[in-house]
């Protein structure tokens, strides 16, 4: 079928195309038929002209681009120790923000009834009408399986297992509901904000738990079943007796976490219970938070060797609560003796640019890449022209 109203969207948002002639190129459509798919979308407010860019020795062409300003969406970051409930625009620029202290350990019906009440909040203080939300996108510290968009067999979090977050969420605020993994989400923030045309992407998170977003060719690897990344339960011959989370020994996650360097630090006397005291820790320049977070850097750079040398990424992000020099020192202290040549030749090793925002403006991007997909527009479009007046 000829390319439809949602296609050229498509070719805007993605910055394919910036004029009319543009998608007479790119499409092969007739002026006209694309003059008509362009004028359904100004009249729906997705797309906006502006003054072109340059001149091509008759009228200067009019400049098409993405409405962000559209609607709005709100995400939300769970993470094991506390959240964060965001309103963006659809460019994933955050236009407020606010954290809750819950932990997951709670439960989810307690955690997402204070992420609700958050966002209610939140669109109230900001005078944004709740019909002008087009989505809302959630990430979580749990494996998410692809179909159903509920937790599956999260290690850290008890009763969450199937739990049915969008129906929850949906209860709430009646709008499309997506659910990602927490790493996932961070890995896609930080693509589409730093590296939009790097091909191939790794975001390494280090906070209670360990694991890793995938991003290729600008999308998200979830696996078969979401659980695409989950490195912090590698097992560790040289760790056998480090007892993990989920149940297992040797994984990584027993020997290189937040969890495990706080449990190191306080064997040593020094009090820490969390990922975060470890980053509060480092921040003070402690030298036994620095020795032990190096230490779990070279434990992690051993598993991500292999990740690096099967998947050939151009970037490898780090992040979470030990994201540090100490941490990256560690792990490029193992990850480039154990990688081959060619794998780590064009490899950039660097922190996230993000921090916590990243899985925030991850999820905003999931949301905008499904509520405006070019399926969806061609079905509101065709709906909105079959409704009388």
């Amino acid at each position: 079928m000829p390319p439809g109203p949602g296609d050229v969207l498509s070719l805007i948002r993605h910055g394919k195309v910036r004029t009319r002639g543009d998608i007479v190129d790119v499409t092969g459509l007739s002026r006209m038929t694309v003059a008509q798919r362009v004028d359904l979308l100004l009249e729906a407010q997705l797309i906006r002209e502006g003054r072109g860019e340059k001149h091509t020795g008759g009228r200067m062409p009019k400049r098409l681009e993405f409405n962000a300003e559209h609607s709005t969406v709100v995400s939300a970051a769970v993470d094991t120790n506390h959240s964060r409930v965001a309103i963006t625009d659809l460019a994933g620029h955050i236009l407020a923000v606010e954290e809750c202290a819950t932990a997951v350990s709670d439960g989810p019906e307690l955690v997402l009834n204070t992420i609700g009440d958050a966002v209610r909040g939140l669109l109230k203080r900001h005078g944004v009408d709740a019909a002008r939300v087009s989505g809302f996108g959630i990430s979580i510290p749990s494996p998410i399986d692809p179909v159903t968009w509920r937790p599956s067999q999260p290690p850290i979090m008890p009763g969450w297992d199937a739990y049915p977050i969008t129906e929850h969420l949906r209860d709430i605020l009646p709008v499309p509901v997506f659910v990602e993994n927490d790493a996932d989400a961070m890995a896609l923030g930080e693509q589409v904000t730093g590296y939009p045309n790097c091909r191939a992407l790794c975001l390494v998170k280090v906070s209670t738990g360990i694991g890793t977003g995938i991003v290729i060719d600008g999308s998200l690897y979830r696996g078969i079943d979401g659980g695409a990344g989950d490195i912090g339960h590698v097992r560790l011959a040289e760790h056998p007796d480090a007892e993990c989370q989920c149940g297992a020994r040797g994984c990584l996650a027993a020997v290189a976490s937040g969890r495990a360097v706080a449990r190191a630090l306080s064997a040593l006397g020094i009090p820490a219970r969390s990922g975060r005291d470890v980053e509060r820790l480092l921040a003070e320049g402690l030298p036994e938070a620095t020795r032990l977070t190096h230490d779990a850097g070279r434990e992690i750079g051993k598993v991500v060797s292999t990740l690096v040398c099967m998947l050939n990424p151009g970037v490898l992000l780090i992040s979470g609560d030990l994201a540090s020099s100490a941490l990256i020192g560690g792990i490029r202290e193992t990850l480039y003796t154990l990688s081959l040549p060619r794998a780590t030749r064009h490899l950039d090793v660097r922190l996230g640019a993000l921090g916590e925002d990243a899985a925030i403006i991850g999820m905003s991007r999931v949301v905008v890449d499904q509520v405006f997909s070019a399926e969806a527009i061609d079905a509101r479009l065709s709906e909105s022209a079959s409704v009388p007046g």
